[in-house]
């Protein structure tokens, strides 16, 4: 990891928002699109709050969408501070925004998968975001973070795209391989730091509190 300045120790919760009826739809919701959760959505944060409210989590952290902060609310009864990092937003998903999925975008958008894959991570969909971008601006809030030592025990609620990237900031694998970190509404990724200033995930995609 790089420009990693912590000297403590942390261990980081990693979640996804819950479901939005834009999920459910399958319609396009990156940092431009504000939804809020569906019922559904809501049971799922309350469902994680019971699972790991025993946790003494140091601090939540949130990006600036709705999504997010509604699904860690239920943890407000316990006084945990919240900051919002807006680096930690979705990516812009470009002319996709709020729309629903057809043929032709849809085609579109998984041409753009494969070239990130294959290492093209300057490449968006128009009027987006890269890849490359969102990591840069990730890698800023990861190291604000990381600079705090009172913090050990962190909470971090996302979304999918950007969570894919984050883990492999956390972990130092290659971007284009981001892929290959699955998830789900409200999956968690626990990862605990390394003595190289790298973290090992714990928990991978992990949904037994949902059941």
């Amino acid at each position: 990891m790089q420009n990693s300045l912590t000297m403590s120790k942390k261990t980081i919760y990693l979640i996804r928002h819950g479901q939005t009826d834009f999920n459910k739809q399958g319609i396009v919701q990156g940092s431009g699109v504000d939804s809020s959760l569906n019922d559904e959505g809501h049971a799922q944060a309350r469902k994680f709050f019971e699972a790991y409210h025993h946790i003494k989590f140091d601090k939540i952290y949130v990006t600036e969408l709705q999504r997010t902060h509604q699904t860690v609310a239920p943890f407000g009864q316990k006084n945990i501070p919240v900051e919002i990092v807006p680096e930690f937003n979705e990516i812009n998903w470009g002319i996709f925004e709020g729309k629903l999925p057809t043929p032709e975008n849809t085609k579109t958008f998984l041409q753009i998968l494969q070239r990130w894959r294959n290492g093209e991570l300057d490449h968006c969909i128009e009027n987006g975001e890269t890849p490359l971008a969102m990591f840069e601006r990730q890698s800023k809030g990861l190291n604000r973070i990381l600079q705090n030592e009172t913090e050990d025990t962190i909470l971090i609620c996302m979304h999918g795209r950007a969570m894919r990237s984050f883990l492999c900031l956390l972990t130092g694998i290659e971007l284009q391989r981001m892929d290959q970190f699955d998830h789900a509404n409200v999956c968690l990724y626990k990862l605990e730091q390394t003595e190289d200033n790298n973290f090992e995930i714990i928990l991978s995609n992990y949904q037994e509190h949902l059941n």
